[in-house]
């Protein structure tokens, strides 16, 4: 499914309660809107369809980091993380899907005003849920560029929080890189070192040693990331080292892997001019793609507490 095709939401939880989508709606006084005063989250659903069930992927960590990226900005989220998992279940539930979702919850400054502050201002949360399949077409081999655009830096708007207004900074970055022919970009942090993809964790693989800026470097604290360090120390027997990344590292890399929720786990093959490695997908970003697809789908049972299923009293095929 591509981003053209894919569905929209029937419905949303918005101000307390599941409506029609058609009923969750702002206005244009929102503080939000006008200042970019929100916060978001993005989670992904798998259909299994051999057991029935749908699955999320790890939505208490998700749900986890929505709220400290709401402390970030001084919005109060009313709801537990219990609580927002078993508000997503009911919307889910009530939008019966039976395939892969993506989910995008959001904490915001509602109050309809004009005046640039924090304080004072009320909060609200929603989220809604649609049919999604991948959110770049070539997740097999993604040609990229350097951006002119720096990262957000944390002392400026906080790098690691998921904050509305900062993704202006990424639309920055992936519509020049679209428009002067590449799939995505590569963006370095002040400090002139490797950051991330416009929206998206990277890893590099250097010898059979895999590399991965830190979170200082003014990446987002990445629940795939996180999830992939995981799974290629303990499953994959992999050296993973967290450093500084420079530019010219990424030009001599033997494999490239880009990831998050939205881009799921893809391969970089080329970056400007240059093949990286062979120019095709490469051994380990093979295995740790295969193995990250079998773990959301609920197919590895060490990982199963990962994933939250979303319909009860299911039967399998």
């Amino acid at each position: 499914m591509s981003m053209a095709e894919q569905g929209k939401p029937k419905f949303a939880f918005f101000e307390g309660k599941i409506v029609p989508i058609e009923d969750a709606k702002i206005s244009v006084m929102t503080h939000a809107f006008n200042y970019g005063t929100g916060v978001f989250g993005g989670l992904r659903g798998y259909w299994n369809d051999d057991e029935n069930q749908l699955f999320v992927f790890r939505p208490h960590d998700h749900f986890e980091r929505l709220t400290q990226s709401a402390s970030l900005l001084r919005i109060n989220v009313p709801h537990s993380v219990p609580q927002l998992v078993g508000i997503l279940n009911e919307l889910l539930r009530t939008e019966g899907f039976r395939e892969n979702v993506y989910i995008r919850p959001l904490a915001y400054k509602s109050t309809e005003m004009i005046g640039v502050r924090l304080h004072d201002v009320d909060d609200e949360i929603t989220m809604f849920a649609m049919p999604f399949g991948r959110y770049v077409e070539k997740e097999e081999g993604l040609h990229v560029g350097f951006s002119s655009w720096r990262r957000v830096d944390d002392n400026a708007i906080p790098a690691r929080g998921k904050i509305t207004g900062a993704y202006a900074n990424s639309a920055l970055i992936k519509s020049d890189a679209v428009l002067a022919g590449y799939d995505e970009a590569l963006v370095l942090n002040e400090d002139g070192h490797l950051a991330e993809a416009s929206a998206a964790n990277l890893f590099i693989v250097r010898k059979g040693v895999v590399y991965t800026p830190p979170v200082e470097s003014n990446v987002l604290e990445g629940i795939v990331r996180r999830s992939l360090i995981t799974l290629m120390r303990d499953e994959l027997g992999l050296d993973v080292v967290e450093r500084n990344v420079d530019r010219t590292e990424v030009y001599i890399a033997d494999e490239m892997i880009m990831c998050g929720t939205g881009v799921q786990v893809a391969a970089v093959t080329r970056v400007e001019h240059r093949a990286i490695g062979s120019g095709q997908m490469g051994p380990i970003t093979r295995k740790v793609r295969d193995l990250f697809f079998d773990v959301v789908r609920g197919r590895v049972d060490k990982y199963r507490e990962w994933l939250t299923p979303v319909y009860e009293n299911v039967t399998a095929k």
